[in-house]
């Protein structure tokens, strides 16, 4: 029996929630397992009403489940930074979910803006640390309001986040695929020290993995190489903020933020798993969402709970309906509402 704990959160994300329990639904059906679920309110609108983000308390009520769903953060009435860093930072070092995984998959290459790929050409995987660098929020003003103000931000990092990390990646890499490609993705050349720690950190593990290749890309040429070879690319393990940018890059080149999933891991612990497109408000109520990302990121949650054969079975039904049925993967031009998306869905897994 799986415990799910459910944060449809703010804007259009208790609209791709709702879709991505309905799929969860069927596929309990279908391949046998059992879940509960318990919706937490936790967002915008909650503290708007009450001054709250997420609570300790919270906290330990959620360490009762085997997993996190999570709809989207965001609420254009709330100043930018306080839910993110009270509710999805907090969640993130609270539960030490140490990895956020993404996957960069193109299903079809009419929804890819890159000339001539295909989905062979753009199929690999980012690995984030997701717990340390600069989105730890250490730092300082100096003189704050004068002329002379000085505003300091600190990348944190250890040698246990980044090996722990790192050897995520590789042990990811060598399970994946036959390529084992592992590419580290930094800035050497002029982020001295922490990126001097990630090299040799590296480099020393890559020891322990003689059957993975290894490479290393500056994240601007990362950048670069994403749109002009992703066929380059099996594995790519960076940190937390290089890895926020990229995989935005990355949701773009495998058709948008409506395809894009992602996981949140602790691999000995909760797990939490969302659409990375954001809360999206302008289309709040609209029905008009395109909910597989949330789908897919159930997929993602299923295969993390060990649900190996219904997380490969929605994977494949979304491949043949982003190939078959939809005429677009943005909002609004899909050719069917948020709900017929789902629907759809659950019709193929039957």
């Amino acid at each position: 029996m799986y415990k799910i704990a459910v944060i449809p959160g703010d804007g259009t994300g208790p609209e791709v929630a709702r879709e991505g329990l309905k799929v969860l639904e069927q596929a309990s059906k279908k391949f046998g397992f059992k879940y509960e679920t318990k919706v937490f309110d936790f967002g915008g609108q909650r503290y708007l009403n009450t001054g709250k983000v997420l609570e300790d308390s919270d906290i330990v009520e959620l360490k009762k489940y085997s997993a996190i769903f999570l709809g989207a953060i965001g609420h254009p009435d709330v100043k930018p930074g306080i839910l993110e860093t009270g509710i999805l930072l907090k969640l993130r070092f609270a539960f030490d979910q140490y990895i956020n995984l993404r996957p960069v998959k193109l299903y079809n290459a009419k929804f890819c803006p890159l000339r001539d790929k295909k989905p062979e050409d753009i199929d690999f995987v980012v690995v984030r640390e997701n717990s340390e660098g600069l989105y730890k929020g250490m730092g300082e003003f100096k003189s704050k309001g004068s002329s002379d103000e000085v505003a300091i931000q600190i990348s944190y990092n250890t040698r246990k986040g980044v090996e722990r990390c790192i050897r995520y990646a590789f042990e990811y890499t060598r399970k994946r695929n036959n390529k084992k490609k592992l590419t580290l993705c930094g800035k050497t050349n002029v982020l001295t020290y922490a990126w001097d720690l990630w090299q040799r950190t590296f480099n020393e593990v890559a020891g322990e993995y003689p059957d993975v290749t290894t490479d290393y890309a500056h994240v601007d040429a990362t950048t670069m190489w994403f749109v002009k070879n992703p066929e380059w690319f099996d594995v790519i393990v960076t940190d937390n903020m290089f890895g926020d940018i990229i995989t935005d890059l990355g949701a773009m080149i495998q058709g948008g933020m409506g395809i894009a999933a992602g996981g949140n891991i602790n691999p000995q612990g909760v797990s939490m798993f969302e659409p990375i497109g954001g809360s999206a408000p302008k289309y709040t109520g609209k029905n008009v969402i395109n909910p597989l990302a949330a789908i897919c990121a159930v997929g993602m949650m299923l295969e993390n709970l060990g649900e190996a054969e219904a997380a490969k079975a929605i994977e494949q039904v979304v491949i043949g309906i982003v190939n078959k049925d939809l005429k677009s993967l943005a909002a609004g031009k899909m050719g069917y509402s948020t709900s017929q998306v789902g629907d759809l869905v659950i019709k193929r897994l039957e």
